[in-house]
């Protein structure tokens, strides 16, 4: 099966106060040429066509040497940009995106490709973030044979592609059972959304092992080396176990106790922030706790042995995390990797050099 693909690229930008978001630059390239040398990695393999949705107005994208569609449907907004695609193009199926999801990845469009049958005429993410599930049709895969329900409702003056969803047979996706982070589906629509995914972001790497391996140990090691040379240090512990830190009888334990779903304590130099979540929101991913570490410059997470974060083992006698994601080992035994660096966990500058060496 082949793929054509579409990027909307024919928004008004109010939200961002006029400026193209196509060509806002990001990591040092355009929000369209990063998405367009996604796409590009697919060629041939899935996707055989790109097309660009310009809206009414061809002349600013006409450099990109792609072909350009303008909308057939005036004012309809991205619905008018996904009709003229599949109008236009060549395959059964069209792959959507828009222009502003500068963290797009070609390896989500062919997550999204496997799901691709004959029962369904929209495949769609469903997203989780900042704990409030969402669906994505702006990142999704449209059939051909859409045209005429996309006719009807511009004809009514429905314009959302929700409407466009719930009139179809579509196809959620959930955006928790793969593999990806739910921020390469994160819209630019507002400056502060922009001026965030710029942000200088920490450094992040997990401290892992066995339990009582000596994980708490390395870490306040490592921390008092780096705050010598300066750096911003936040620490994030994973417990496997429900925990407390509510001492019982303090005003915040009672709070709790009475039924408060978020309790923050604070005073002149300290605050604690303190959140429960039903079982159906519990599935936090780890960019929504790095969220609250914006002041800090490197954050070291302590366990997550099965993660894919780039990490420090630390090994009593064998190790037991996926070496593609081990930086360095750190042992007081007389093991040694064939192929990773081991040091004592006493070797902290040794372990630091490794640190810089893959992640500064």
């Amino acid at each position: 099966m082949k793929l054509s693909a579409v990027i909307l690229a024919g928004g008004k930008s109010q939200r961002m106060e006029g400026h193209n978001k196509s060509f806002l630059v990001y990591e040092n390239q355009t929000f369209i040429n990063r998405i367009l040398d996604q796409l590009k990695i697919l060629d041939r393999t899935l996707i055989d066509e790109i097309l660009i949705s310009v809206g009414t107005s061809k002349q600013e994208y006409e450099h990109l040497t792609y072909t350009l569609v303008e909308d057939e449907m005036k004012n309809c907004g991205p619905l008018g940009g996904i009709y003229a695609g599949l109008k236009y193009c060549q395959n059964e199926h069209l792959f959507v995106c828009a222009t502003d999801m500068p963290k797009l990845q070609s390896e989500l469009i062919e997550f999204m490709a496997e799901f691709v049958s004959s029962d369904y005429d929209c495949f769609v993410f469903k997203s989780v973030i900042n704990f409030q599930e969402r669906v994505q049709p702006l990142c999704a895969i449209y059939k051909k044979s859409l045209v005429p329900l996309i006719e009807k409702l511009i004809g009514e003056g429905k314009y959302s592609l929700h409407e466009l969803c719930a009139g179809a047979r579509t196809k959620y996706i959930p955006m928790k059972y793969s593999r990806f982070d739910e921020s390469v589906l994160v819209n630019i629509n507002f400056p502060s959304d922009f001026s965030e995914l710029t942000r200088k972001k920490p450094i992040i790497f997990a401290v892992s092992g066995v339990k009582n391996s000596g994980k708490t140990t390395l870490i306040t090691k490592l921390i008092a080396s780096l705050k010598i040379e300066g750096y911003r240090i936040g620490v994030i512990k994973h417990d496997g176990h429900e925990f407390e830190i509510d001492i019982h009888n303090t005003d915040t334990y009672l709070f709790r106790q009475a039924g408060s779903d978020t309790t923050l304590i604070y005073s002149q130099t300290k605050l604690a922030l303190i959140k429960t979540f039903a079982n159906e929101d519990s599935n936090l991913n780890l960019q929504q706790l790095i969220n609250y570490f914006d002041n800090c410059d490197i954050v070291i997470v302590e366990g997550l042995k099965h993660s894919n974060l780039p990490k420090i083992e630390v090994v009593l006698e064998n190790p037991i995390c996926n070496e593609e994601y081990v930086m360095v080992i750190a042992t007081d035994s007389s093991f040694i990797h064939e192929h990773i660096p081991t040091f004592s966990r006493e070797d902290i500058p040794q372990i630091i050099a490794i640190l810089k060496k893959y992640l500064w």
